[in-house]
């Protein structure tokens, strides 16, 4: 898949099937979209290109947004190479592109630069100044410029529509099962293995402490969860304990992961920590030995989860 840090430098001469948004998490309504863009591509000969912005629109126009994001650029990169996109455009969104009117963001865009023959778009797409156009609007700019327009109505899972910020309400309350339902994979975080203050080293709980470098990437709600990890190509599993430390007096928010079976160094490793199960919120216990108590607590629940899934 050929990446673009912006439509000006798309390249390909052939015609593109386009599909548009922001596809934070790449979910399983958005993959039924690109499901529908690969094949149309195969059909008819085309390109299938994936445009999306970044900055998230929201960071960009609501100033006091705090959004996070449930993917990085990185991660949705992989996750639409591995459904088989041709071409991958990241817009840089801007108050100025914001501005664009629907038929200069059609006109000069979409067809000028990406070569639009058709576009397919989900069931809630807007688009143009103020998100001022909608599907009927993009059919009528298509008999103009020479485009045809599919839309993919919206997926549901038990009668409840998939969508990202459903996704990001339930990270954020800690349910992991309802995430990775919707997602179709385990919601992940990446980051590099840095020193920590050795709290888990002296109740014999040595944990990897993980920094992420994007202050966007969504993390979890503060608790305990089962989690995995691969390390020199092995699968392990682990704690992964989200939160402050409160027990010791805490204020700085860490990632922190135990290994069940894992001995070794991983300091300055980048590790992918994949979270399987919520197992509680966090707490904050009266005493060390307490906190140790509820550690050992915790490994029982991760062991009894795990061995039900392998």
């Amino acid at each position: 898949m050929e990446e673009y840090l912006n439509a000006s430098q798309f390249t390909s001469t052939k015609g593109s099937v386009i599909t548009i948004g922001t596809f934070d998490g790449v979910h399983l309504g958005h993959k039924e979209i690109i499901k529908r863009l690969t094949q149309a591509a195969a059909i008819e000969n085309l390109s299938s290109v994936v445009l999306t912005f970044f900055p998230h629109p929201r960071m960009v126009l609501q100033k006091n947004s705090d959004i996070k994001l449930i993917n990085t650029i990185g991660e949705k990169k992989q996750l639409l190479d591995n459904a088989g996109v041709d071409h991958f455009v990241v817009e840089p969104f801007t108050y100025e592109f914001s501005r664009m009117t629907a038929e200069e963001y059609v006109r000069d865009l979409l067809v000028g630069k990406l070569k639009a023959k058709k576009i397919i778009i989900g069931y809630d797409h807007r688009f143009g100044r103020n998100r001022n156009a909608d599907i009927n609007d993009l059919i009528a700019f298509g008999k103009e410029y020479n485009f045809t327009v599919e839309q993919i109505s919206a997926q549901e899972l038990d009668h409840v529509a998939i969508s990202s910020t459903k996704i990001r309400n339930a990270l954020l309350d800690g349910d992991i099962a309802t995430a990775n339902q919707y997602l179709g994979y385990n919601f992940n975080i990446t980051g590099t293995v840095v020193t920590g203050k050795a709290l888990g080293r002296t109740i014999n709980y040595p944990t990897a402490n993980l920094q992420i470098k994007q202050s966007f990437k969504l993390v979890p709600k503060n608790g305990v969860y089962v989690t995995s990890a691969t390390i020199n190509g092995t699968l392990q599993y682990g704690i992964t304990s989200i939160g402050t430390n409160p027990t010791v007096g805490g204020t700085e928010k860490t990632i922190e992961t135990y290994f069940l079976d894992f001995d070794g160094n991983l300091y300055n490793t980048e590790l992918t920590i994949i979270f399987l199960s919520h197992i509680r919120n966090e707490e904050t216990f009266s005493t060390i030995e307490i906190l140790k108590q509820a550690i050992q607590q915790d490994e029982i629940a991760a062991r009894k989860f795990i061995e039900n899934i392998e």
